[in-house]
């Protein structure tokens, strides 16, 4: 009789770790350290950008187990600087990855990010649009799942050239791809 109260416990145990392991969908939400690319302006050496901090949040899907594909739709607001004038950048992202589940909660990921940009921000100056809307970029990092609760951290790089014109300034250019650490906490619903 005294093992089946070890049964029990294990039974529970493995059942909590199985939350976060195997197919389901979520919420996430959390930080973006970001800088972009360079500010060209001529007879001015390429100033290059201050990180700030934005945010992102939205939704992930998960199939598969120990190795996985997680597609995720994230709402994205990201910050940078250039000579205390800041950047201001929102977009939807859609990063597809490829996961691996290592050792027990640790697991790490890679992918391609599509993004599609809904606007972008320079203060005080007249920013046109930028030369692609849609832009792809890649994510790379890892993360530890405890039952229902994740974490992860990873990098986005933008790949695709992308740039905006600043109006006022004439023939200035300003480049648009994403250098970011995301960290982010994610819910199993």
């Amino acid at each position: 009789m005294k093992l089946f109260p070890l049964m029990a416990l294990l039974l529970l145990c493995s059942m909590a770790s199985y939350a976060q392991s195997g197919s389901g969908f979520g919420v996430k939400a959390g930080l973006n350290f970001n800088s972009n690319g360079d500010l060209r302006l001529d007879e001015v050496p390429d100033l290059s950008s201050d990180t700030k901090t934005g945010f992102h949040l939205g939704v992930w899907g998960k199939f598969g187990d120990r190795v996985y594909l997680r597609p995720e739709l994230m709402y994205t607001k990201t910050k940078s600087a250039y000579d205390g004038v800041d950047f201001d950048m929102q977009k939807l992202d859609l990063p597809v990855l490829v996961g691996l589940r290592i050792i027990g909660p640790l697991h790490a990921f890679a992918g391609p990010a599509f993004q599609y940009i809904l606007d972008t921000d320079l203060e005080d100056i007249n920013l046109g649009d930028v030369e692609n809307d849609f832009t792809v970029g890649l994510h790379i990092g890892a993360g530890v799942n405890l039952g229902k609760l994740g974490v992860d951290l990873r990098f986005e790089r933008g790949l695709s050239s992308n740039e905006a014109e600043l109006v006022d300034l004439g023939n200035q250019r300003l480049d648009t791809r994403p250098s970011q650490f995301i960290l982010s906490l994610s819910l199993k619903l």
